[in-house]
């Protein structure tokens, strides 16, 4: 059946709001870093994605669009990279073009898990999508569990995950422990500065969920897939052949080029082709962004282009450029990926809907665990660091008491409207139409993060305009694209897509060859620019030979 008008989520305006989207995401990512960071591009861009489709059942499912798109982006949050874009900056050649080609590895791994995570709610049926919400969330509340354990193992120590060394460095500030004494404690867990707990528990929550339910579901077999591939990167990678990209720092990269293995194998068993190609294309997109912006901020910061382009030396917060620049190149792939699928994937119903609760799972997951496991960090960042912002006490009872208290309340005044309105009660306030919803969604999460990010840093030297400032201005940019874009009038028939497997089979061979085209071209271009020059704006690192930096951290 063709199609009654060209598809909306491939216009230029379309793509140029996902990527700000993404851009977005990835510059307030910058400030608060990590898994927990990264869900935040992920579910803007998905959002983004839904709002420019012209797909009503993809309005309906935005809520899941946000919600498995945050955590397919998540994943990549465990992987170390800094060191990586130190040794672009060398001037050693050797570490210069591994570099390149480790950072595309990184971003394509990063960016595949991610594509993957935002595709899923435009190829399953209601059944299964809804069903992976129960293995997920098992998962989550295993970790949270672990986060508490390991709280009462490290005396209390505020923990959710990577906020463990934020929480321990305020305690040894205080001296209540010494740096001997938290090493000797951190040995065992400390396993080549990796997620491997982490892994462990969620196995063990899957498996015990797979007993209780006596049955392995699509999502308890996806998990696993996952889970086990992280293990046999980190096993054969790094224990077996002793692979280390950036040593001393951790090894998560080879347990995600496993896991990314393992979710591809998945779903080619599953024969989920469309699933798979957005991947891919997100990922090489991913690639390209992440050793693509890492050149460009190469270029920018060489002192013959400055004195060229701008007449004088230039500071800035190059750092956040590349983020944000990396943010904006993978939205590009998100943007013509899920532009593509908006006229091919088959459409889906929610009609008579199984799990009524999972919307409303997801949106609160979205607008309040996403914005709460982010937000908190201000305190022990900058809040409490700084003792005219916030004192540690109020009334007798912590900062971080008070913090929790304030966000229960607001969870209490979003959650309990939401769940009236699902039920049959009219509000108001809340619009009829699912496009309506879904703008209010992306909106109200939207300027929730840019806020939150914004009270970290005020105040802030004028430096800081080209990332809080930057942010700020696309923020406003997509607003406006998530208001006047869409259109209730732009709805298209559906082109079912043919032949998928073999679109998969030379997009993963275009793509591997495109790959090694791009880091060769980068490599040969920062070799012209700037030889064996040391560019600066990161630390000296070098991989390879008698000056090899690989003590350092």
């Amino acid at each position: 059946m063709n199609s009654k008008s060209a598809s909306p989520g491939l216009s230029w305006l379309a793509i140029l709001f996902v990527s700000l989207a993404l851009s977005i995401g990835w510059g307030v990512r910058g400030n608060w870093g990590h898994e927990y960071g990264a869900m935040i591009p992920g579910a803007l861009a998905a959002m983004a994605a839904v709002l420019v489709s012209g797909r009503n059942d993809w309005y309906r499912r935005i809520a899941f669009f946000a919600f498995f798109g945050a955590v397919g982006w998540s994943f990549g949050g465990s992987i170390s990279y800094m060191k990586v874009i130190a040794y672009t900056h060398s001037g050693h050649w050797q570490s210069m073009g591994y570099g390149f080609a480790c950072l595309f590895l990184i971003g394509f791994l990063w960016a595949a898990m991610g594509g993957a995570g935002t595709a899923l709610s435009a190829f399953l049926d209601r059944a299964r999508l809804t069903e992976l919400l129960v293995p997920t969330f098992t998962v989550f509340t295993a970790w949270v569990l672990q986060d508490f354990a390991l709280g009462i193992y490290f005396r209390g120590f505020r923990l959710f995950g990577e906020e463990l060394y934020e929480g321990v460095r305020t305690q040894l500030e205080r001296g209540a422990i010494t740096k001997e004494q938290f090493a000797e404690q951190m040995k065992w867990l400390n396993w080549n500065d990796t997620d491997w707990l982490a892994v462990v528990v969620a196995t063990a929550a899957i498996l015990l969920l797979v007993i209780i339910r006596r049955r392995v579901c699509w999502g308890s077999s996806l998990a696993l897939h996952i889970c086990g591939g992280w293990w046999l990167g980190f096993t054969l990678l790094t224990l077996g052949l002793g692979l280390h990209m950036t040593p001393p720092r951790g090894d998560n990269w080879s347990g995600a080029l496993g896991m990314t293995i393992g979710m591809f194998l998945f779903l080619q068993r599953q024969r989920e082709w469309g699933i798979s190609w957005t991947a891919l294309v997100v990922g090489w997109f991913g690639g390209l962004g992440f050793s693509g912006a890492t050149l460009i901020k190469l270029i920018f910061v060489h002192p013959e282009f400055q004195q060229r382009v701008f007449g004088r030396p230039i500071d800035s917060n190059w750092h956040s450029i590349l983020e944000q620049t990396f943010g904006f190149i993978s939205g590009l792939g998100v943007a013509l990926a899920m532009g593509y699928w908006s006229t091919r994937s088959p459409r889906q119903t929610d009609e008579a809907p199984v799990r009524r609760w999972a919307e409303v799972a997801c949106v609160l997951f979205v607008m309040l665990v996403i914005t709460y496991v982010n937000i908190v960090k201000n305190l022990e960042a900058v809040w409490l660091q700084k003792g005219n912002i916030l004192a540690e006490e109020l009334w007798g009872l912590p900062t971080t008491v008070w913090f929790n208290i304030a966000y229960v309340a607001l969870a209490i005044v979003i959650a309990a409207p939401l769940v009236s309105y699902y039920r049959g009660r009219q509000i108001a306030v809340l619009p009829e139409s699912r496009l309506g919803k879904g703008q209010l969604f992306f909106v109200a999460f939207l300027w929730w993060i840019v806020l939150g990010n914004l009270a970290r840093t005020v105040p802030f030297a004028e430096q800081r305009l080209i990332t809080e400032g930057v942010i700020h201005i696309n923020a406003c940019l997509c607003t406006i694209f998530a208001l006047y874009l869409p259109s209730r009038e732009r709805m298209i028939d559906v082109v079912e897509p043919c032949a998928w497997h073999g679109m998969l089979k030379q997009t993963l061979v275009a793509g591997a060859l495109a790959a090694v085209l791009v880091v060769a071209g980068e490599f040969g271009l920062m070799r012209a620019m700037w030889g064996d020059t040391f560019a600066g704006h990161a630390g000296r690192h070098i991989r390879f030979g008698p000056d090899a930096t690989n003590d350092k951290k």
